[in-house]
């Protein structure tokens, strides 16, 4: 029976990332089509519109899996933070399942605007799904973007840990998501252009293989040529890693002890309040 349970509480928690990850990327893939197949909108739109998905994703899973919606930051808690390591996989599974629904949704939806701006559905509108160095035109390689990926998904995992830590100054009356979603917005406005801050291997990987079974034959490259998709898989899991053992050496070390309960707005399956 307890095994039951737990089979059951993870597939719960699995529907839960599915569902914050189809959520992110409703609104992220979705903006990103409108200004680039339809022109409407810009660079801020999409900033916004990613970071406001990112809030909106981790208040539909928090409650249930933790709201990770990233495996850079599943595989960074597993890590550093005591979640357990075997459920990295299936919530990497379930956050890249959504990503992918999603992203075949939005496909779906704007299939005439794609096919009208791009009829050959290119480079030109393949950054709609998924990313590419330099955003398609900028002079950046590959080996720039997976720095670039490295550092940026540094910055988002250090920020979230510590908007997650209750023994900083976590944002209170379950505010953290929103403030995980600004600092999505901050990246997208300081970090973007190098690589179009993918900062999550199930948010490049998902569409881009629904762009693939759509239609967009060169979406495994980059505007080079060059087999590009592992940048986005790989740099993310490294960045995540290294800016999470940056906040616990440089921060979470000199600050004293849990007093105020479990973390604010990140509720995971080991924290007392889940059911």
């Amino acid at each position: 029976m307890a095994e039951r349970l737990r089979s059951r509480g993870l597939l719960g928690e699995m529907a839960a990332e599915f569902t914050g990850t189809l959520v992110l990327i409703l609104f992220g893939v979705a903006v990103v089509a409108q200004v680039v197949a339809a022109g409407i909108g810009d660079h801020d739109s999409i900033a916004w519109a990613w970071g406001l998905g990112v809030t909106l994703g981790v208040y539909v899973a928090a409650r249930t899996s933790g709201a990770h919606i990233n495996p850079a930051v599943t595989v960074a808690l597993a890590a550093f933070k005591g979640f357990s390591w075997r459920k990295v996989l299936p919530y990497c599974l379930a956050q890249t399942a959504g990503a992918f629904v999603a992203a075949l949704i939005v496909r779906f939806n704007y299939g005439e605007v794609l096919e009208k701006a791009d009829p050959g559905l290119t480079i030109k509108t393949q950054l709609v799904f998924s990313t590419l160095p330099g955003n398609g035109s900028l002079p950046v390689g590959t080996w720039g973007a997976f720095r670039d990926q490295v550092i940026g998904t540094a910055i988002l995992l250090l920020l979230v840990l510590a908007l997650s830590d209750t023994r900083n100054t976590a944002p209170m009356a379950n505010l953290a998501p929103f403030m995980t979603g600004l600092v999505v917005v901050a990246i997208g406005m300081a970090w973007g252009s190098n690589a179009g801050y993918a900062i999550n291997p199930a948010r490049d990987f998902g569409p881009r293989l629904a762009s693939f079974l759509t239609g967009y034959e060169t979406a495994w490259q980059d505007q080079y040529g060059q087999l590009y998709f592992w940048v986005p898989i790989v740099a993310p899991l490294i960045g995540g890693l290294i800016g999470a053992f940056l906040y616990e050496i440089l921060v979470a070390r000199f600050l004293p002890p849990e007093e105020a309960g479990p973390e604010v707005g990140r509720v995971t399956p080991e924290d007392p309040r889940h059911p």
